[in-house]
């Protein structure tokens, strides 16, 4: 089985394009397809070549509403909030970044964060996909010091231990891998993480 995580494509429509010539079971787009909620179409548009295995989850730079109206315009799949189970693990997804300075679109505060991953809890073996990254780790840093990831998101990682969890959002830890206790994770970005499982 194989699944291609992406994430923070902001209308780059190369970077999507060498991403959706990778061949693979499942796709996941883990949000900022665009910018400030500008370019669906086309965006979209390039996705539905690879339609029925495509999931994706809002950015802070989407709503909620504009990865429903995405989805059901190209047939895709709304992941934001969902799961499914496939070889033998739970994959879960869950969009929005934590409150960011500038105001977007998709952002929730740590408590909300929290509450919505909190049915995830229960999913075993877990392989986790949000666009925010855990707080105080190599996959929030934007710089020397510099953390802007979810509380939240690195307390249910402590407490769950996905068997692997994908983020994006902070672009200057694009590629970074670390491990969280037995979780592996990955600051996918638009490189994207191709993971293989037997």
């Amino acid at each position: 089985m194989r699944l291609l995580v992406f994430s923070d494509i902001h209308n780059d429509a190369k970077a999507l394009e060498r991403l959706l010539a990778v061949e693979a079971d499942y796709y996941f787009a883990a949000g900022d397809l665009v910018t400030w909620a500008k370019g669906f179409d086309r965006m979209g548009g390039m996705l539905a070549q690879r339609a029925g295995r495509v999931y994706v989850i809002p950015g802070n730079h989407e709503s909620e509403s504009d990865i429903a109206r995405l989805c059901e315009q190209h047939g895709l799949h709304n992941f934001h909030g969902r799961s499914l189970q496939t070889g033998g693990f739970q994959v879960a997804g869950l969009g929005y970044s934590n409150i960011t300075p500038f105001h977007t679109p998709g952002e929730y505060g740590e408590p909300e964060m929290a509450s919505r991953l909190e049915p995830f809890a229960a999913l075993h073996p877990l392989i986790l996909v949000c666009h925010c990254p855990p707080k105080g780790t190599p996959l929030d840093r934007a710089g020397e010091g510099q953390h802007f990831g979810s509380q939240a998101v690195r307390e249910f990682i402590d407490r769950v231990q996905p068997e692997y969890f994908f983020c994006g959002h902070i672009h200057e830890a694009e590629g970074t891998q670390t491990q969280i206790g037995k979780t592996k994770c990955v600051n996918v970005g638009k490189r994207g993480f191709l993971l293989e499982i037997e």
